[in-house]
């Protein structure tokens, strides 16, 4: 019979010593949970199975002692190893008395702490399946295909850790949805989870958004603001198209991620902020570092666990429950009857090559169950260019590059007739700002070369 996998709860009011610890317990084959203080951890108690809880016991407002004393009430089985000072080592002993397991002084070895609780559990091996939760979907379809099924095993895993992730995948492949989902099998699953557009904000206010300000910091500045960053204290905060972000911002981002404090714009104090941080692009970073467009120190800062998220194209064995998941959800948000697809549309959909991947599929498939007659989706409904269409991919690929120039050179001019306002020059071409910012980054066009 398999041994289970122990879930290490670690309570201290030190991030750093939760960051080390996290990643000691999380290579030895350890499910980790952490907390910030003895108010946190009989929370995470009373949702989450813990086998065992390695505490500080010098915290603020409630100490290793009484956050022990109190757990007593909640569940007494749970061993519990101390981590003190010398000066407390008194209380540690105390505590031994009162049933806890052991205690370890610090400055302590990590290693030395893991072998310890290995020791507790009698040296029994750790089995690397999922941990023993009820797994949250927040309703992301993951499908049956091995890739999906291996991503999301790793997805329960990271979203037990505190790590930063970052997320990589295609334009519409559900990488906001992965960020929600890790959130929502988090340790603070009802922490705040707080969504940054890095893509769609100007630089000039995204440092205010992101860090907030005070009042007469600068012109427009009438009272005190929080930032995004700050709002996400206690939950976790998705900074989405994180490759757009200007060289100024990635340098204060990198900051605040090394030592975890933020500074307001025009603020003297710092603040220490607690939260996980989850970046998410479509874009090439390692290309952008070799172009000295994106920091190489800030890439791996994100980066301690990276998640590619896989095209639709490249797990076609999904497409069928998905499009079945999606044809569902449309008829009843639009009050229709039940409608099937036909023969014809099932190859069809198996075969196209979805460039717009999930996203595409599912505003696709919503037209379709609009459109269709007799409660039956042929492939005419759903209204994709390529159907009918007798090119071979490489034409298609041939007339996609003569697209993308055009599309490149009517961005150039609309710039140069605007002096590079990027508001104006999206009215000119008809297209909201989020999408000229996307485009700008796909064709690596700089708008301030065309600024007066």
């Amino acid at each position: 019979m398999k041994t289970p996998i122990r879930t290490v709860l670690l309570v201290d009011d030190d991030t750093n010593i939760l960051r080390v610890l996290e990643a000691r317990f999380t290579s030895a084959g350890y499910y980790v949970l952490q907390a910030g203080s003895g108010t946190q951890a009989l929370e995470t108690v009373k949702s989450k199975a813990v086998d065992i809880i390695i505490s500080d016991i010098k915290m603020p407002n409630m100490s290793g002692i009484e956050f022990y004393s109190r757990l007593q009430s909640i569940s007494r089985g749970i061993p519990i190893i101390f981590l003190t000072a010398y000066g407390t080592i008194p209380e540690a002993v105390y505590a031994i008395q009162a049933g806890a397991v052991d205690y370890l002084a610090k400055p302590f070895d990590g290693k030395k702490l893991v072998e310890k609780v290995d020791e507790y559990f009698g040296d029994q091996p750790v089995e690397t399946s999922l941990p023993p939760h009820q797994f949250d979907d927040a309703g992301l379809y993951w499908g049956d295909s091995l890739r999906m099924q291996a991503l999301k095993e790793t997805v329960n895993r990271v979203a037990a850790a505190k790590a930063n992730t970052l997320i990589l995948g295609e334009s519409g492949v559900g990488k906001e949805g992965m960020a929600l989902c890790i959130h929502k099998n988090s340790a603070t699953p009802n922490g705040p989870y707080i969504v940054v557009d890095c893509g769609s904000t100007p630089s000039g206010i995204l440092e205010s958004e992101l860090f907030g300000h005070t009042k007469g910091s600068f012109t427009n500045a009438v009272s005190d603001k929080t930032g995004l960053i700050e709002a996400a204290h206690g939950g976790t905060l998705f900074l989405d198209e994180i490759g757009n972000i200007s060289t100024e911002m990635q340098h204060r981002l990198l900051r605040f991620l090394e030592d975890k404090k933020i500074r307001r714009v025009g603020a003297v104090e710092e603040k220490q902020i607690d939260c996980r941080v989850i970046a998410a692009t479509n874009a090439d970073l390692q290309a952008d570092i070799a172009s000295g467009k994106f920091r190489q120190d800030l890439y791996y800062r994100l980066r301690v666990v990276t998640l590619d998220i896989p095209p639709l194209r490249k797990r076609k064995e999904d497409i069928g429950k998905l499009a079945g998941k999606f044809i569902d959800q449309h008829c009843r948000e639009h009050k229709l009857n039940p409608v099937k697809i036909s023969e014809k549309t099932a190859v069809f959909l198996e075969n196209h090559d979805w460039p717009g991947n999930i996203r595409e599929l599912k505003n696709a498939l919503e037209a379709a169950v609009i459109l269709c007659r007799n409660s039956t989706i042929e492939p005419s409904d759903l209204q994709l260019e390529s159907i009918g269409s007798t090119q071979t991919r490489q034409e298609r690929e041939s007339d996609q590059f003569s697209l993308e120039s055009s599309e490149k050179e009517a961005i150039i001019k609309a710039l140069k007739k605007t002096d590079g306002v990027l508001t104006r020059a999206a009215d000119l071409l008809d297209i909201s700002r989020r999408s000229i910012h996307y485009k700008l980054k796909k064709y690596r066009i700089e708008a301030a070369e065309f600024r007066k």
